[in-house]
């Protein structure tokens, strides 16, 4: 703050710009007496001698003397002397009024330790070195009472308001400086700077606001110490814009900013989601040559987290480390939450082991970070340790949120017995299943292929008063895609019931194979009525039904409307020196229709005029599925061998299959034969 330290020690009084201002001049010297030296002009009265209160010593009468200059280190050497003694004993009178009992009896004899002849400048020290507010105000008025003549009586206000800061009671100030203003004495600018820290570490942003924006009522003008605190004031107020505005000052005009409002401003960018501006703000610090805290990379650890990006807070953490940070709770729950939802599985897990090493206790919601990022990867055997960790841990219960992740991750690999074993658990710690809940039941019985159990588990939403909701019928909807044809109709039903139009389209896809316009009439009312979010996966589960029941012109039907309505998007990319087919965003139904249809595009070339390029590359990424052995590069190259198709598995570039405009115009050739047909 622009509020520094008043009176550390003799000299630092006679330096500080904010105590009175002191000008010694030449001052003469006694031969006799070496340890007097005077000065002249002092607005606040050297400490006198109680044995020689005129300022005379024994040898006074001698007229030998010398003048000494107050810069030489002789001069300076020789003020320490005069009041290093009597600095100790103000010292010493602080803490015992500190200790000592609030009432002006035992505040007095203290006092009177001090003598008779006390200056304003011990007034100063004893006030600036006390620490208990209740009896620095009885010290302060009697300090007003004792001292005939005060230069500026603002310093012994401002050095009792910095008491109350150091205890932080801002109200306590704030009575006090009221107390001031009606006495006339005008606060100026150290007033002001103090109870804006005292509002900033009481943890009172918009107290902070208001002493700031009184100060020109009063004739004073902050500096830029004072503006760069309240760039930290304002963000936490939450007057962003006033906030960054400061900050963009404070870079034009240098402004030394200190640690606590970059870490604001860091906030402040990640608040708004601009994550980018996190980043600049640290990198600006380090260019101004200010040390990052640790408040400094916990906060930008977490920015990061919510960002998504895992990468810069690993790379954040390393930096931490390397400049001898010792991580704590706050860093590992912010790496906890930036891997669990980046799913960076095996950093997750590699932090989580470091804090069970260092006897780290993790709270519900860092646990459920754990389990949910262990559901979406399919770590069923992690997860399961971790939940076995947190109901031994004596300090945290599983919640409905626990229990929901467990069943989704036994649920996905269709584990009836182990998600039953968790239902009644869930049920017996006093939690109802929630619709999130029923829906990993019904995808589970749905992979058991457990129709029966799947259409009761749907009934039993409506039985605990539950709406069902678009993921819940995409649920149904994918369970479809792997049940017997002879027991769709149970499910066609219970899709109908929670979405008409879904359950129209299901009906013609199933049972009018032949009504074509109707069914693409169907489907494009039904994309334009669901939500956004869902589209791709209905889609995607349809296609899969499809391919199921050979009905593959369908399945190109519905390929096709995905694309003009931009459901899919950059399915095919063409560029001078290669085409490429990318399924990585597709299900297995909808990649196979999909390479069906590049293919005929393929065989078509030659009538339309074009070319091949010279390298032709299907992407179907290198994952496999999270809940299968199976992943989609698999299932793509074994039907590509079915197809007799030159592609083959680029060895640098995984889940890539590529193949040359030879090799592809003379297959594409022998596919035109009439004794070959698509498989």
């Amino acid at each position: 703050m622009a509020y520094h330290h008043l009176c550390y020690s003799p000299s630092t009084l006679l330096r500080d710009p904010h105590s009175l201002p002191v000008s010694l001049k030449l001052v003469p010297f006694s031969f006799q007496s070496k340890s007097f030296i005077q000065a002249t002009h002092v607005s606040l009265q050297e400490t006198q001698n109680p044995q020689y209160p005129n300022g005379k010593t024994a040898s006074s009468s001698s007229k030998s003397s010398v003048w000494v200059n107050p810069r030489s280190p002789r001069a300076s050497r020789l003020r320490q002397l005069t009041y290093d003694s009597r600095y100790t004993s103000l010292l010493k009178a602080a803490k015992s009024l500190d200790a000592c009992n609030p009432n002006e009896k035992d505040v007095l004899a203290v006092l009177t330790s001090l003598g008779d002849h006390v200056s304003e400048q011990d007034a100063v020290v004893v006030l600036n070195n006390m620490s208990n507010p209740q009896t620095a105000l009885l010290v302060l008025f009697h300090f007003r009472k004792v001292l005939t003549k005060t230069t500026r009586e603002v310093i012994l206000y401002n050095v009792t308001i910095k008491v109350f800061r150091k205890s932080k009671d801002l109200n306590g100030a704030e009575k006090l400086v009221d107390e001031m203003l009606q006495r006339g004495v005008k606060p100026d600018n150290v007033t002001f700077s103090t109870l804006i820290s005292c509002a900033r570490v009481c943890g009172l942003p918009n107290k902070a606001v208001e002493w700031f924006e009184k100060m020109p009522t009063y004739g004073c003008d902050p500096d830029d110490v004072t503006y760069s605190a309240m760039i930290d004031a304002y963000g936490r107020a939450g007057n962003v814009d006033m906030a960054l505005a400061l900050y963009d000052r404070a870079r034009t005009e240098k402004w030394r900013i200190d640690p606590v409002t970059f870490s604001t401003l860091i906030k402040i960018y990640g608040m708004s989601g601009n994550y980018d501006g996190c980043l600049n703000v640290y990198e600006e610090m380090k260019a101004l040559a200010a040390k990052p805290n640790m408040v400094i990379y916990n906060t930008l650890l977490d920015a990061m987290g919510r960002a998504k990006r895992p990468w810069q807070a690993k790379s954040i953490y390393r930096e931490m480390i390397l400049n001898g940070f010792s991580p704590n709770w706050v860093t590992y729950a912010a790496l906890l939450r930036a891997y669990g939802r980046a799913r960076y599985g095996e950093d997750a897990l590699n932090v989580y082991k470091e804090m069970k090493d260092k006897g780290l206790e993790l709270t519900v919601v860092l646990y459920n970070t754990l389990l949910a990022m262990c559901a979406d990867v399919g770590l069923a055997d992690e997860a399961a340790g971790i939940f076995e960790d947190m109901k031994n841990s004596g300090t945290c219960k599983p919640d409905s949120w626990t229990f929901s992740s467990m069943i989704t991750i036994y649920s996905c690999s269709g584990n009836v017995s182990e998600v039953e074993r968790i239902l009644n658990d869930m049920l017996e710690a006093g939690f109802e299943p929630n619709i999130f809940v029923l829906t990993s039941l019904i995808q589970c019985y749905g992979k058991a292929q457990r129709t029966d159990d799947v259409v009761r588990t749907f009934n039993r939403v409506y039985e605990l008063g539950i709406t069902p909701d678009d993921r819940f019928c995409g649920c149904l909807l994918n369970v479809m895609t792997y049940t017997p044809q002879e027991e769709l109709a149970k499910l066609i039903d219970c899709v109908g019931k929670v979405n008409p139009k879904l359950g129209g389209v299901v009906k013609l896809l199933v049972g009018e194979q032949n009504n074509e316009g109707t069914f693409k009439k169907e489907a494009l009312e039904l994309f334009n009525y669901i939500g956004s979010d869902v589209k791709k996966t209905y889609c995607n589960c349809l296609i899969d039904l499809c391919v199921n029941l050979d009905l593959l012109q369908r399945a190109c039907e519905l390929l096709e409307l995905g694309l003009s309505l931009e459901i899919y998007a950059g399915i095919q990319s063409r560029s001078p020196t290669q085409w490429s087919l990318n399924l990585k965003s597709l299900s297995l139904g909808a990649a196979l229709t999909a390479l069906h249809v590049w293919i005929n595009d393929l065989e078509k070339v030659p009538e339309s005029g074009e070319e091949l390029p010279p390298l032709l590359g299907i992407n179907t990424g290198h994952g496999k599925h999270k809940y299968s052995e199976k992943g989609l590069a698999t299932v793509i190259e074994s039907h590509l061998k079915e197809l007799d198709a030159p592609f083959h598995e680029a060895p640098d570039k995984a889940g890539w299959f590529l193949t040359t405009k030879v090799a592809a115009e003379s297959w594409l050739e022998s596919r035109r034969t009439p004794d070959l047909v698509v498989a």
